[in-house]
């Protein structure tokens, strides 16, 4: 008959996956943060800008933004993948949240890249005499579709510190 024993990969192990989630939580945190007071402080007024100041926020936002949430995304996105694959074996509760907040963090990162950042490149080489006819109807679709990755990066932030929050339960293996 098989003796059934936990394995729950030791101490080592539980510390090292906490450490990861941790990075994982910080850096989604970011991502989310960036998203949330861009939307708060000028996603939900900037339609109502004239051409000249849309232009010029526009053009400091995209300059001062775009490298670092690059970089902070495909983080976010790493330490997430790494996260569930650690979670996955210690918890399957937790496994499933923190896979849920990736899939979300991984839909904000399509979202920049299909929609917003190419009305980002072509808002860097706007300037008030060349605005194109519908550049309005641009930047409300760059508006809405902002607003809907903002709302996406903190359901991750959310499902994270569930995944967080979980009980750790050790999956049995059989001898």
């Amino acid at each position: 008959m098989p003796v059934e024993r936990v394995h729950n990969g030791g101490a080592g192990a539980a510390v090292g996956t906490k450490v990861t989630q941790f990075v994982s939580i910080m850096l989604y945190v970011l991502v989310a943060g960036v998203m949330w007071g861009t939307w708060l402080s000028l996603g939900r007024t900037m339609t109502g800008y004239d051409a000249e100041t849309f232009l010029a926020d526009g053009k400091h936002m995209i300059s001062n933004l775009a490298t670092p949430m690059a970089v902070l995304m495909i983080a976010a996105i790493v330490a997430g993948l790494i996260t569930v694959l650690l979670l996955w074996r210690r918890s399957r509760a937790a496994g499933w949240l923190a896979a849920a907040s990736l899939v979300l963090m991984v839909g904000v990162l399509v979202v920049t890249l299909a929609v917003e950042v190419p009305i980002d490149n072509k808002i860097k080489s706007w300037s008030v005499d060349t605005l194109p006819a519908d550049w309005t109807a641009i930047r409300a679709r760059w508006a809405a579709f902002h607003t809907f990755r903002t709302f996406l990066s903190l359901a991750s932030v959310a499902a994270a510190v569930a995944a967080a929050l979980a009980p750790r339960t050790a999956r049995r293996r059989t001898a």
